[in-house]
């Protein structure tokens, strides 16, 4: 599986995230062929290379002009969405921008719809987020794994005056994640940095077991006692089979008094709070009271707001949490036309290399209700024509009512 592991040794930013892919072999003209699928006319980019504390390394800065407006989620939102960018970069870039709005409207008492970002801002923060999520599939990476977060000190000018450090936003941002303190008194890791590596990472740690393939490093704009550089090291995980492995907090707890509807109700909104999957699971209780198991799979950096919720909308007194690691196959999602119109399909690759094609179940819902056509014959014609319009390799279907994200837990 191809991987990308990031080794922040002073942090993590947009530039220094662009250009540690630029370094490790993204060309700089596929980065701004990328780049211009979003439409954007209010910047421009200048891409060299620099020293840093005798390292070389590549500095990718992003230019915006003087009246590029700034962006509320809501703009932010509809130009990922309009650009021509693959959906898979598109939906990871949203989750991103709301990620990062709702940790600034917490910090400043405010809503998601009504923060408009300033230093994250606009228009660069959208070049820094789409640029580092494209390039990377660019590079056909699979994995993306990240060293532990390195936290400097001290006090940043900000729109509203001296900001501490770690800079508010980027520590939320960082909820869930292992971080470790510095004495260097500087901003290392952005939220956007932030941000985007918590989204994309598979897990922390250190360097995985790796034929090293190559090197990048991405320079910072300012100048520390110590290199200010982010290296990505990219090569093929040794000895895995091709599989995701990623670590995982799965949340239970025991309900013996609780209304079905408030069960269902708590279950929808565990899955919009981040939950990646959600179990109801029948279970005989003490003193023969029949009852149930909820169950919830999160990553790490969610896990809180769903232990959260569990307490505030169960009648639960208690919460039980462990990790687990999942393996599951690597996916990505595309838009196929067909002849109920376009569907989006999820294609899973096993590990030897065949496909299986998991059509989109909203989407095969509305197309059936619009043409009144069985469910079950949407599903195998849009499988039978994904499978075709994409050329996939000896493609394999896939039961249509398993929709869900279990993976296989250790």
């Amino acid at each position: 599986m191809r991987t990308a592991y990031f080794d922040c040794i002073a942090g993590a930013s947009g530039d220094m995230m662009l250009g540690a892919l630029v370094d490790a072999g993204l060309p700089a003209a596929q980065l701004e062929a990328e780049l211009a699928k979003l439409h954007l006319k209010d910047f421009h980019l200048h891409i060299n290379r620099v020293s840093k504390n005798a390292f070389s390394a590549v500095k990718v800065d992003v230019h915006v002009h003087d009246d590029a407006p700034e962006r509320h989620l809501a703009d932010i939102r509809g130009v990922v969405e309009g650009s021509h960018l693959s959906d898979r970069v598109k939906e990871t870039a949203i989750r991103i921008f709301t990620r990062i709005c709702e940790a600034e409207a917490a910090i400043h008492d405010s809503t998601v719809e009504k923060v408009h970002l300033h230093e994250v801002g606009g228009v660069d923060a959208i070049v820094d987020v789409c640029g580092t999520l494209a390039g990377l599939e660019a590079l056909g990476i699979e994995q993306v794994r990240v060293s532990p977060f390195p936290l400097g000190r001290g006090f940043v000018t900000g729109a509203h005056g001296q900001i501490p450090l770690p800079a508010p936003a980027a520590l939320a941002l960082m909820k869930g994640c292992p971080v470790t303190g510095t004495r260097i008194d500087a901003e290392l890791v952005t939220p956007t940095g932030a941000a985007v590596l918590s989204e994309v990472a598979a897990g922390f740690g250190p360097i995985p077991a790796l034929t090293l393939d190559a090197i990048g490093y991405g320079a910072g704009s300012n100048d520390h006692e110590i290199p200010n550089v982010l290296r990505v090291i990219i090569g093929e995980a040794v000895g895995t089979t091709g599989l995701l492995t990623e670590t995982l907090v799965q949340l239970e707890t025991n309900l013996d008094d609780e209304s079905p509807e408030l069960v269902g109700h708590l279950a929808g909104h565990l899955m919009e709070a981040g939950a990646l999957d959600v179990s109801v699971i029948p279970a005989q209780m003490k003193k023969g009271r029949p009852g149930i198991l909820l169950q919830a799979l999160a990553k790490p950096q969610n896990a809180d707001a769903l232990e959260h919720l569990l307490f505030h909308e169960s009648s639960t007194l208690g919460v039980r949490r462990q990790e687990v690691q999942r393996d599951s196959l690597p996916r990505r999602s595309e838009a196929v036309d067909t002849k109920f119109g376009r569907i989006r399909v999820k294609i899973a690759t096993l590990p030897g290399g065949q496909s299986r094609v998991t059509p989109e179940y909203e989407d095969c819902r509305q197309a059936a209700a619009e043409s009144a056509t069985p469910l079950r014959e949407i599903y195998d014609q849009v499988r039978h024509e994904a499978v075709h319009a994409l050329h996939l390799p000896h493609s394999h279907g896939h039961d249509h009512n398993h929709d869900h994200d279990h993976g296989h837990h250790h």
